[in-house]
């Protein structure tokens, strides 16, 4: 056992004030992300502030439409309203497809958020990875990479984020906020999160100390309807082999607007712009679908391992997209 301190935060304003103030604190949520790499020895923090009992967890709906989340309301929690349901499906399908329920009633949504990536080199400190130690290496170059990135990988990280969350939270344009001692700022989720580069130590640009406190979503466009496709190796808590997530509208057989976001393919939830792009204007067809994700994935670069990434975020894509025409035409 690796002693470390914990103190139970009263209030937003004190727990960024303990974090800040110790380079080794860190916040405990849930505890689903965190816990496992303290037992693992990837996380060493030297102080828990556990801000489980801030006035985070509420779901409101907001008047244009939208929605705003606290940062510590429960997986299941928001899977399972009726709001996020009924005008977020992609969300809810999401949350749903990830994990397991027991895992869904602990975990959180700033949690789900920052979650690390679950690569096996970075899990295990007997090996190099410069997520986990920078400068050591990365053992996945040359070594295992099924499950590894084709999109925005560098030569010193090859991982990809985990959560089935933020990809729905990415075609939804969610919007971050944030508590730091300067004061609070909203990020949109497409630049929450960092592609590695050469310090891929750094999953997000939150400075040390800095707090989710919610998430807002706008509402979607008129006619629009959203989905979440996942493909795994096995039905329940597996992670994403390649997921996709979509906000489409149709009109006149035509697409009208789609926002697309991957999961599975890279450090972060890959907003896919260049098929949205291609998209636009298109009939609402197999083959334009397809032709929308090879406009993303000529930008591609797989590895050894994970070649069948492309072909199956391919048919991944043109499945979901397919149903989605079908539910806005029915």
């Amino acid at each position: 056992m690796i002693p470390f301190d914990y103190a139970p935060a009263s209030d937003p304003d004190s727990a960024v004030a303990a974090v800040t103030a110790r380079p080794g604190a860190a916040y405990l949520g849930g505890g689903t992300n965190l816990v496992d790499h303290m037992k693992l020895g990837v996380a060493t923090p030297d102080l828990l502030v556990d801000v489980t009992r801030l006035p985070l967890d509420r779901i409101e709906e907001l008047p244009d439409g939208g929605l705003r989340i606290g940062a510590t309301v429960r997986n299941s929690d928001l899977a399972a309203h009726p709001a996020v349901r009924r005008r977020h499906a992609v969300l809810s399908q999401a949350l749903l497809a990830g994990a397991s329920g027991q895992l869904r009633n602990s975990a959180t949504t700033a949690g789900n958020l920052l979650q690390r990536t679950r690569c096996g080199y970075f899990q295990d400190v007997t090996t190099p990875c410069n997520k986990r130690e920078p400068g050591t290496g990365c053992a996945a170059v040359g070594g295992w990479n099924r499950h590894h990135a084709v999109l925005g990988a560098s030569e010193h990280c090859l991982a990809v984020h985990p959560s089935d969350m933020a990809v729905a939270m990415s075609v939804l344009d969610a919007v971050v906020t944030v508590l730091g001692e300067d004061g609070e700022r909203r990020v949109p989720l497409g630049e929450f999160h960092r592609l590695p580069g050469d310090s891929p130590e750094q999953d997000t640009v939150l400075a040390h100390g800095e707090l989710v406190t919610s998430v807002e979503l706008p509402p979607l466009p008129a006619g629009a309807r959203s989905g979440y496709l996942k493909v795994r190796d096995r039905a329940s808590f597996a992670f994403a082999l390649v997921s996709a997530g979509a906000v489409l509208a149709v009109e006149d057989g035509r697409v009208r607007e789609s926002r697309i976001a991957f999961g599975g393919l890279a450090h972060k939830p890959w907003r896919a712009t260049y098929a949205e792009e291609a998209l636009r204007g298109a009939a609402a067809t197999d083959e334009a679908f397809r032709e929308a994700a090879d406009a993303e994935l000529r930008h591609a670069q797989p590895l050894p391992g994970n070649a069948f990434k492309i072909p199956m975020t391919r048919n991944t894509l043109a499945a979901l997209l397919r149903e989605l025409a079908t539910e806005v035409r029915s």
